[in-house]
């Protein structure tokens, strides 16, 4: 079985793959100095909780956090007897390379959903992920990443609104009854909805009228259904589009004899 790690800025998933089905999910926040045997201990606790049986053969991790992959190479090495691949380093092949400037590092999380989405719906896409910050991947037609575009995540937007304008409250994100606020909270929570709404739809219109073709709009992230039920922002909604780039990535390796 494949054990495939997502280590986001926030949280770190670890999700358990037969081959055919997540068997499970498993969410802890990331924290750069869990060590191997703490990873160990939460998941194997979760694992018996939750009465499965796992024999992990493999493991893939995708990391946006540098400092966690070194304890997490050990925990897959000690516990598991394997070398996981990790993905963004040489030993671990892409399907597609990314098109990008020279030089230019591409965040793992973006090689995975590029992967992922690419599998699922083929070339000419634009996905959209709701993480810590709010991510545009644009695909190719051959399913290459060929670049995209970085905002402040929503949540970020709220916690900077309130660090830094001390009158101002610290409010959860959700749909307002009306755009016109009637109270600070209200206010807050519509400007940071319809902003980020009008955000996604400026931004996906200039991308598709920069590739002068159709593209289709993939969404993922934990907050992308909160925008989906107003607008028709999305033409579809991914809740596992890491993880199954991840399953992509490590077929595509085990194919080809790399892993």
């Amino acid at each position: 079985m494949l054990l495939a790690i997502d280590c986001g800025n926030t949280n770190t998933v670890f999700s358990i793959w037969d081959g055919e089905k997540f068997l499970c999910t498993l969410r802890t926040s990331t924290h750069h100095a869990r060590t191997a045997d703490a990873y160990f201990t939460w998941f194997t606790t979760l694992i018996k909780h939750y009465e499965i049986q796992a024999d992990i053969t493999d493991v893939i991790i995708s990391s946006t956090v540098p400092r966690v992959v070194f304890n997490l190479r050990v925990f897959a090495d000690r516990f598991f007897n394997c070398r996981p691949l990790v993905v963004g380093k040489p030993e671990c092949a892409l399907p597609h390379q990314p098109r990008v400037d020279e030089g230019t590092q591409v965040g793992p999380d973006r090689l995975v959903n590029t992967a992922g989405a690419f599998d699922r719906h083929g070339g000419d896409l634009i996905v959209v992920d709701f993480g810590t910050a709010t991510t545009f991947d644009v695909v190719d037609f051959d399913g290459s990443y060929i670049g995209g575009v970085i905002a402040p995540g929503v949540n970020l937007s709220l916690e900077a609104l309130h660090m830094a304008a001390a009158a101002l409250p610290h409010v959860d994100i959700s749909k307002p009854q009306k755009v016109i606020g009637t109270n600070t909270v209200t206010c807050m929570q519509s400007g940071v909805f319809w902003g980020y709404v009008g955000l996604v739809k400026e931004i996906c219109s200039r991308i598709q009228g920069e590739r002068e073709r159709p593209m289709r709009i993939v969404s993922t992230g934990g907050l992308a259904p909160l925008f989906q039920q107003t607008e028709d922002l999305f033409d579809v909604f991914e809740d596992d589009l890491t993880m199954h780039g991840l399953t992509v990535i490590h077929r595509y390796n085990k194919e080809n004899g790399i892993a």
